[in-house]
């Protein structure tokens, strides 16, 4: 066995090397083709990346969207070697198409079918392998392709020699093969098929017996998938609920479709238009009476010729999984797909390769030297339209556009494409094309729920809180739409309506921190503060150490009176996150509260490293350290203030006051400080005492003594109700400076 697997590579490497060469001039539009549609949720998620996470992979249902173990596993090593550029997760996918090819060479020599390298050729090139080869996701086409062809061929050695090492590892490669996509399950079927065209005939033990452990392991895989598929992906519900002549209305057109598409590989698309079925409508029968017909046909050719009836049963066996009998997510938007044939087709190519070459070599036709030119004709024809078809594949946009030009009417691409418009700032056109999803999608909850984000996205709130309500009449617990509900009735002040969806959404989902986090939010902005500060502190159980709830929390904390508590918050989240400004921002306020003032300039300090514009801090570490009588320290923080908010009457008003009162002569600016004093008095009305008394210390520092006097004046009657306040004592103090004609100048006594 082994001598002879190396005459063959030293005969056929050319060949295998053409081979390969071709199919990667064919696929190179899409070399580099971004992730299309699911292909990020089969790519290794970052909770996934580790040890850890391969262990999820194959111990873990839902680790994953679809159990295949051993496809998560070599996408799990693809990202260990080469992170996420797609030419080399691309280049797998090509090159394992290929390896296909090349043993399927090897299976039609060892059973001595002619055409066995134009075979390998039509399936490599074919434009119906695009979708399989040139989208990521579909590495467990290529990968199972590769365990199918290989226990295949190693059980064809047990069969010629009865040897069971090649038994055994046909066994273990038919098992590899299931972890990566249970659609090979129909192996030891197609296998006897072949025996039986091979002999006439099967023996119950030489041919039936050896492959009693292939049918039990891919039975159960078939049944394992099955159960997933409705358990983990959803296909169940309303939309399988079809009866049994629906299916078999299916089946038929699905086979006649199959045919159509590789002997005239037109119009091919990602998603293909969900056929109406109806066991009422009479011309729906032509399809399965079409089916029934062909098989008549090659089962009573089978005795002059068992080929045909052998690759038709191999190829309707393959497609079985998908030809409605059994519920498959994809059936929501189209019952076909290019890709559920990948292995299927290579029946009718081996059978259509041996009919051609056996003609073309047939020289009492006198025809056979032009075989290879149209083989060659053939060969090109298929890889240029294989060349074109990948254009499709080089991103997601690219993808949809392609699909809505030949499936207008395709609610998943108008869905898709409308995502990824709305993602890049495209809002109104994505509203376009949810509104086509919408009318076009059954149950369309999904597509009124996307239609409310986009039109929140656009500031419509009405809108957006309309198909949301839509979405939820269709779903009731539909729990982001409730979600999302919640999130625009508060927006619009119906903060009670909003609490309702808050708490529908925890009772869907109780873990749900957002949820817990913005209930609590408008909770707040009601004026529960208790009940704000239980919705906190269970998000925070639920997610410690966040320090966005951290800073929430110490907030409700600080505005309820317990300091000492937000503080301790306030430094959670700023050990957390050290750049969270605001938080910075706030602990620095609360431990100003608690006299602790070199704390608060220390934080202060902090914020300002982070955001050097952020107003109150400059403000604030300005008035803190014009307390200290450090003026000249104060004044920069205070003009840098107004450079950021000129009409800030805080900073205005500060700014005044230590321009028209601190003791250091060359500090000092009675025109400027005037200037402050008046604009700020100004916005205020002219009736804010603080305002006012840096306007009588800035008349002061100028000279104007009377206008002093009147203006501190004016400030201590609008304090005439307080007369006891230290702002009021220190205006009666200052005014006695301003009668003496002299100005008042900080730490004066």
């Amino acid at each position: 066995m082994k001598e002879s697997r190396a005459v063959f590579w030293r005969q056929n490497w050319f060949w295998a090397a053409l081979l390969l060469g071709a199919t990667l001039l064919a696929y190179s539009p899409a070399w580099n083709g971004k992730p299309l549609w699911d292909d990020d949720a089969h790519l290794t998620r970052p909770d996934l990346q580790s040890w850890h996470g391969l262990g999820e992979i194959w111990t873990h249902l839902g680790a994953t969207q679809q159990y295949y173990p051993l496809v998560h596993t070599i996408f799990w090593i693809e990202h260990r070697l080469w992170g996420d550029t797609p030419l080399f997760y691309h280049l797998v996918n090509i090159l394992l198409h290929v390896g296909s090819a090349l043993l399927l060479v090897r299976i039609l020599n060892e059973l001595k079918v002619p055409g066995a390298w134009l075979a390998a050729a039509i399936f490599s090139l074919h434009p119906v392998q695009v979708e399989s080869v040139a989208w990521i996701s579909e590495l467990k086409n290529t990968l199972a392709g590769v365990f199918f062809f290989s226990s295949a061929l190693a059980y064809l050695t047990f069969d010629r020699t009865r040897n069971l090492r090649p038994y055994f590892f046909a066994l273990g490669l038919f098992i590899l093969g299931l972890l990566a996509k249970s659609v090979i399950a129909i192996l030891p079927a197609a296998i006897l098929v072949v025996l039986w065209w091979k002999r006439g005939r099967l023996a119950k033990k030489s041919d039936l017996l050896p492959l009693v452990p292939f049918f039990i392991v891919g039975i159960a895989a078939g049944l394992f998938t099955a159960w997933v598929e409705r358990t983990f992906i959803g296909a169940e519900g309303d939309i399988f609920k079809l009866s049994l002549v629906e299916r078999i209305l299916i089946a038929g057109r699905a086979v006649i479709f199959y045919l159509s598409k590789l002997l005239w590989p037109t119009n091919l698309t990602f998603i293909y238009p969900r056929w109406t079925i109806s066991a009422a409508v009479p011309w729906q029968y032509l399809f399965p009476l079409a089916t029934m017909s062909i098989f008549a046909f090659v089962w009573w050719l089978r005795r002059r010729w068992r080929g045909p009836l052998a690759a038709f049963l191999v190829f309707v066996g393959m497609l079985f999984p998908v030809l409605g009998f059994l519920n498959v997510f994809p059936f929501i938007f189209s019952f076909v797909a290019d890709h559920f044939q990948y292995l299927a087709c290579v029946s009718i190519i081996t059978l259509t390769s041996a009919a051609l070459t056996l003609a073309f070599e047939d020289k009492s036709l006198g025809r056979w030297p032009a075989g290879y030119v149209l083989g060659v004709a053939l060969l090109l024809l298929l890889g240029g339209l294989t060349w074109r078809q990948t254009h499709m594949y080089r991103d997601a946009e690219i993808l949809w556009r392609v699909t809505l030009a030949r499936n207008p009417h395709s609610w998943m691409a108008h869905n898709n494409i409308a995502t990824i418009l709305q993602k890049s700032g495209h809002v109104e056109e994505a509203i376009v094309h949810y509104e086509q999803t919408v009318a076009t999608r059954p149950h369309p909850e999904k597509a009124h729920y996307n239609l409310g984000a986009a039109f929140s996205q656009t500031g419509d709130v009405g809108q957006a809180i309309k198909h949301y309500q839509q979405a939820l009449a269709i779903n009731p617990d539909y729990a982001d739409a409730h979600y999302n509900l919640a999130g625009n009735l508060a927006h619009v002040g119906k903060l009670d309506d909003a609490i309702s969806h808050y708490e529908k959404t925890l009772e869907l989902r109780p873990d749900d921190v957002a949820a817990q986090n913005n209930l609590a939010a408008v909770l707040l902005q009601r004026g529960s503060i208790d009940e704000a500060i239980v919705h906190y502190e269970t998000a925070l159980r639920l997610r410690p150490n966040d320090p966005e709830i951290e800073y929430n929390l110490a907030n409700v904390l600080f505005r309820s009176g317990h300091l000492d508590t937000a503080i301790d918050h306030y430094q959670k989240a700023v050990a957390i996150a050290p750049r969270q400004a605001q938080a910075q921002y706030e602990l620095g306020s609360a431990l100003l509260q608690k006299d602790r003032p070199d704390d608060a300039i220390a934080h202060y300090r902090e914020v300002l490293k982070i955001q050097p514009d952020h107003v109150q801090a400059l403000i604030n570490l300005g008035s803190l350290l014009l307390q200290r009588g450090d003026a000249e320290g104060a004044i920069p923080y205070y003009e840098k203030s107004l450079a950021v908010a000129p009409d800030d009457v805080t900073a205005q008003t500060n700014l005044a006051w230590a321009l028209a009162t601190c003791s250091d002569q060359k500090l000092r600016n009675g025109e400027r400080a005037l200037e402050l004093a008046r604009r700020a008095s100004t916005i205020l009305g002219g009736k804010n005492p603080f305002a006012l008394r840096s306007l009588a210390a800035a008349y002061a520092e100028s000279g104007q003594y009377s206008d002093a006097v009147e203006t501190a004046s004016e400030a201590l009657q609008i304090m005439s109700v307080d007369r006891t306040s230290s702002l009021a004592k220190a205006l009666a103090r200052e005014i006695e400076f301003y009668k003496a004609s002299s100005p008042y100048r900080a730490g004066r006594r």
